[in-house]
């Protein structure tokens, strides 16, 4: 689902989406282990006792001098909180993270193709690019290399980092803080939520205290240990900038937001708290340069155990699917659903024979929590659902009519399977005036090639309709989640609408909403 929110964070030009993880790469080029950036063309998710409160001082309050009421309370002091001991954190911890080192090969007919996506100028990879890609042979494969950092998490040589560090890798060395060198075995890797997990033959290692995200605030410290550009055991700190964050592509995390400086090499290092716990593997940041630029995220550290506990069982890991497209709920489908706040993950469509399917629910639906989770924005339900294991029962509690109703669902096996995301491409408009559609019932041949048993056919679109991206050609399904298939259903449905109404319409094989705003 294409994610607004994070584009107008960065009015640029163009936008890069940096994997951190490599300092040093081949003659492939580039800042990763193995793939060192991806270009965003795009303009689309869980989260352990509180931290204790560190010592404070006081500080004095600045304010204009002015008489004291008689008997009035005087204002209390505000308390400046003092920094975590960042020294101690860095010196304990420090010596369970450690360097990676990889080789590999690559295509490089395929890296030619994917690595130089016909850049102009102005980009800021051109002339990275431009400088590596002539000394590319173009047939055959071609050695690489990359770094990134990881830690261990078991005294008998259990490491956790990044899949993208270890991915398209022959051999993989670890290298830790008092200079011995391993070669790792990948036990397992997770490309859907980054995470992989190596082991090294040594005994009596130093490891990670590991801690939970769950009572981690938005704005606590937190620290940083990696390999930035190969400088070992680099320390940054910041503050969490946020929790649950949904990053394009990247169903199945909800990651944590920090300004934590993060570089090419801290890839699969870990994110400490106050106490010194691990609360994250680093992973990605959100970049114009392909640098640090204040936007780091990590993946929750709930979710890298989840992923190792599986590897370390069977090998692999299994994700749960629910088998629907949806959609964000706007303030336009809140009204025509007479939802209280524009929140939720609208249904578009239900795979036929999956578990949401089996478990009742319907285009028009709006999943407003998942096994008493609230879902505000419909990312939050990937990340959710994926973290799940296959075979569970999940709740789901669902906005249907105007009431809610409460369905359960025995979740299927995501697979190779990957989630779908309904996208509209246009989004809708101030309007005013009539719907603006004209509308003729299927023909026989249409129906056979459509797939649709019920349904109108829009000829023509103006006026609401056509600001808010109905086409000619699509196929009308419902309105407002009532399924229509002559124009006195769409009329009755359409006059006892107020501010808007939503069309499901099918669009070649997609399935959408699409909300109408009436005058």
């Amino acid at each position: 689902m294409t994610d607004h929110r994070l584009n107008r964070m960065i009015p640029a030009r163009r936008l890069v989406w940096a994997l951190v993880a490599a300092g040093v790469l081949g003659a492939a080029g580039g800042a990763g282990a193995m793939h060192a950036s991806n270009t965003l063309k795009t303009s689309n998710s869980a989260p352990v006792t509180a931290p204790a409160e560190p010592a404070a001082t006081t500080s004095p309050v600045l304010a204009s001098a002015a008489p004291a009421a008689v008997n009035a309370a005087a204002p209390a002091p505000m308390a400046a909180a003092a920094l975590p001991d960042f020294a101690t954190i860095a010196a304990r911890q420090g010596p369970a993270v450690v360097n990676i080192s990889v080789t590999g090969t690559v295509k490089t007919q395929a890296q030619r193709r994917g690595a130089m996506p016909e850049l102009d100028p102005d980009d800021p990879f051109y002339e990275f690019f431009r400088r590596f890609q002539p000394q590319i042979p173009r047939g055959g494969e071609m050695p690489t290399r990359g770094q990134g950092s990881g830690f261990i998490v078991s005294e008998d040589g259990t490491i956790l980092t990044n899949a993208h560090v270890v991915r398209d890798a022959s051999e993989v060395t670890v290298k830790l803080t008092d200079r011995r060198e391993f070669k790792a075995k990948v036990l397992g890797s997770d490309p859907k939520t980054d995470v992989a997990v190596l082991k090294i033959e040594a005994k009596g290692l130093p490891t990670v205290t590991l801690g939970s995200t769950r009572d981690l605030r938005v704005g606590e410290w937190v620290l940083a240990i990696g390999s930035p550009f190969g400088f070992e055991n680099s320390v940054s700190a910041g503050v969490v900038s946020a929790k649950g964050r949904a990053l394009p592509q990247e169903s199945f995390v909800p990651f944590l937001q920090t300004d934590v400086a993060i570089n090419p090499g801290n890839s699969g290092g870990p994110l400490f708290n106050a106490r010194g716990e691990v609360v994250g593997i680093n992973s990605q940041i959100y970049s114009q340069s392909g640098g640090y630029q204040g936007l780091s995220f990590a993946i929750p550290v709930e979710v890298a155990q989840r992923v190792r506990q599986q590897i370390e069982k069977g090998g692999k890991v299994q994700h749960a699917r629910l088998g629907i497209t949806i959609q964000d709920v706007n303030q336009g489908f809140a009204d025509s659903f007479k939802l209280a706040r524009p929140e939720g993950a609208l249904v578009a469509n239900i795979e036929e024979g999956s578990a949401g399917a089996k478990a009742g629910l319907k285009s028009g639906d709006v999943i407003l929590k998942f096994n008493g989770q609230p879902i505000v924005a419909s990312s939050d339900l990937p990340a959710l659902v994926g973290q799940a294991m296959p075979g569970e029962t999940a709740t789901l509690e669902v906005w249907r009519h105007g009431k809610l109703e409460t369905l359960k669902a025995r979740l299927g096996d995501d697979g190779e399977k990957k989630s779908r995301t309904a996208r509209s491409d246009d989004e809708s408009a101030p309007q005013q005036g009539k719907l603006g559609l004209a509308l003729r019932p299927l023909e026989p041949q249409e129906r056979r090639d459509s797939g649709v048993k019920e349904g109108l056919v829009i000829d023509e679109v103006s006026g609401p309709s056509a600001q808010a991206g109905v086409r000619p050609g699509d196929v009308l399904l419902a309105v407002n989640g009532t399924p229509v298939s002559s124009v006195e259903q769409v009329r009755s449905v359409v006059a006892g609408a107020e501010k808007s109404v939503a069309l499901l319409v099918q669009r070649g094989k997609d399935r959408i909403f699409v909300p109408v705003k009436l005058g």
